[in-house]
């Protein structure tokens, strides 16, 4: 097999979510368990940072895997999804798996599952290939992302160091509860005993159930945002924003920059501060240096993308990949506290997604192009418009992403705004 080939097995022979959705989902760690034992359980050979979350967890696994990086740390980082290549999801200090590697673990798996027949999921099989990849490669630490939920997710198979989940919000409903209270349930299934866990947003709703849930595991609990804080920002000279953080009402980090540009982002900071924090304490070496140059470097040093992320100029073209309710709030409010003359807004979601609610959220006085996300769970066009006309969300149907750009392109003047957003596989066509 060649890499085109590996890939073609991955994502069509393999129960995949990103393709098929809620079918895909496993509802217990049997399959991680048994590769983890055929694999001799490499993710017990490096020490591992776990976060979870409904919003946030993919950039705060990347600003602390920034920071480890500059504290001298060699580093992996497990995300999902991908949006442009699969091999972003396993990286070693920025760096991403090699295609070769790629080719030959699938190979020499598929050999060895004529004899074990297993069939996980293309979730499963990814992580994996990840804890493998780590341990081969002899990293120092893991930072390891949830891909949906936490209790049942393939990741959790791991004994961190510290368990991190950033917020609570009502996504995955289908298959995580539809509340609050249940969703964070699932969410606090990364708590370990006697591992310290840290969550970013304190919610009255899910406050309780970590408090539940860290004493069940004699777990010490940490809400980051009541000690840490973001007050304001403003924008340097070098596009970065400069970060004003008070540590328990003490102004702290001053001159702190972060080369991520959302405004959401300040709600993200108290989680990876305090996580900071709690490293230290059970013996890594971060400096304040270290801090200061990893979040000032984030995407040059983790090859982050899709928050905020400019990819164009006069007119501003802007992507994002926050797909739900809490998700779009933010980034509506972004848009509200960018300059612009008029808004054009390029929007796909995909068909189990309940659009009603993203919809409802979308500002009235834009132009919108609605499309068609180029995976088999991509939403029509055509009911996607339908849905948005019944909240006054006015514009025309284009069947790619690409080609909805281009007419917002055309139809936009110098000092416009173009956001192109709503799903995750929206965002990763047009990069």
């Amino acid at each position: 097999m060649n890499y085109s080939d590996t890939l073609k097995y991955l994502f069509t022979r393999l129960p995949m979510f990103q393709r098929s959705g809620p079918a895909a989902y496993k509802n217990n760690l049997d399959n991680t368990l048994k590769l983890g034992e055929l694999y001799g359980h490499p993710h017990k050979k490096y020490r591992t940072i776990h976060v979870a979350g409904t919003n946030g967890k993919g950039s705060v696994s990347h600003m602390l895997a920034a920071i480890l990086q500059s504290a001298g740390y060699k580093v992996g980082l497990y995300t999902s999804p991908h949006l442009k290549d699969f091999r972003e999801r396993i990286k070693i200090n920025g760096e991403m798996i090699a295609e070769h590697d790629v080719v030959e673990w699938i190979e020499q798996y598929r050999i060895n599952n004529e004899l074990w027949k297993i069939e996980p999921s293309f979730f499963e099989l990814t992580v994996a290939l990840a804890f493998d990849y780590f341990a081969r490669q002899e990293v120092d630490v893991a930072i390891m992302e949830v891909g949906l939920g936490g209790r049942l997710d393939s990741t959790n198979i791991v004994t961190p160091e510290v368990s991190i989940i950033t917020n609570i919000g009502l996504d995955h409903t289908n298959l995580l509860g539809n509340t609050l209270e249940i969703i964070a349930g699932e969410k606090a299934g990364i708590i370990k005993p006697n591992v310290p866990a840290v969550i970013g947003t304190s919610q009255k709703e899910t406050t309780p159930v970590f408090m539940h849930k860290a004493r069940e595991e004699n777990a010490p609990i940490h809400f980051a945002d009541h000690e840490y804080k973001v007050t304001y920002a403003t924008k340097g000279l070098d596009g970065k924003q400069i970060l004003h953080v008070q540590q328990n009402e003490k102004a702290v980090l001053p001159g702190l920059k972060l080369d991520l540009l959302g405004v959401y982002q300040h709600a993200n900071i108290p989680a990876v501060l305090k996580s900071a924090d709690v490293l230290r304490e059970i013996g890594f070496d971060i400096s304040e240096q270290a801090i200061r140059i990893g979040l000032k470097e984030v995407v040059g040093l983790t090859g982050l993308l899709g928050r905020w992320q400019v990819i164009g100029n006069n007119p501003l073209v802007v992507c994002d990949t926050g797909h739900n309710e809490d998700g779009m709030r933010s980034i509506v409010g972004q848009i509200r506290t960018t300059a612009h003359k008029k808004l054009h807004i390029v929007f796909g979601t995909v068909s189990d997604k309940n659009a009603d609610k993203l919809l409802a959220l979308l500002p009235r006085e834009a132009e919108y192009y609605f499309v068609r996300a180029d995976i088999e769970r991509g939403m029509d066009e055509n009911e996607l418009q339908h849905q948005a006309n019944l909240h006054g969300l006015k514009g025309e149907c284009y069947n790619s992403v690409n080609e909805g750009l281009k007419k917002a392109k055309e139809n936009a003047g110098f000092h416009d705004l173009i956001f192109v957003g709503g799903s995750t596989f929206v965002v990763a066509e047009i990069l």
